[in-house]
């Protein structure tokens, strides 16, 4: 895939995620399937999740090759009562993914070819590179997109 249709998808994602996350409303917002996540829990999840993102897109392309990416334990996150993911509104997480990721489509746009191969450790998955990242972030929202509306039964 072209860096110009990597941008197109990883924008399209975006998209996609907050028409979904649109369709949450007060009656909806906790339902969920048995052990599976809330429409609350995911949309926290998926802003958090594109916190993470962003500090590693920028680590990928500044730091030098070879630099530990940090993963974090989504489930405890999860269950953090201090983080709220089953409580706090869901307004500023929304406006977090939305925000990051326009910052991340910025520099997106500034990449090049060879930018892809810019790698780091990752401390869960081993190497992990540019190329990975952008893959992995064009298909998180909508994978999380899919999850929110089954939970909501849409």
């Amino acid at each position: 895939m072209s860096l110009t249709q990597s941008l197109a998808d990883y924008e399209s994602a975006t998209s996609h995620f907050l028409e979904a996350a649109a369709v949450v409303d007060d009656g909806n917002i906790d339902r969920h399937l048995e052990g599976g996540w809330s429409a609350r829990q995911v949309i926290h999840h998926v802003a958090d999740s594109e916190a993470q993102s962003y500090a590693r897109l920028r680590r990928l392309l500044a730091e030098p090759i070879g630099s530990t990416i940090e993963g974090y334990d989504e489930a405890a996150w999860a269950e953090c009562s201090a983080l709220g993911y089953r409580d706090l509104p869901t307004e500023h997480s929304l406006a977090v993914f939305a925000a990051v990721r326009r910052a991340s489509l910025d520099v997106i746009g500034r990449i090049t070819q060879s930018d892809l191969e810019r790698h780091g450790e990752h401390s869960e998955s081993g190497r992990y590179s540019l190329a990975d990242w952008l893959d992995i972030y064009c298909q998180h929202p909508r994978v999380h997109a899919a999850q929110l509306l089954e939970a909501i039964g849409a």
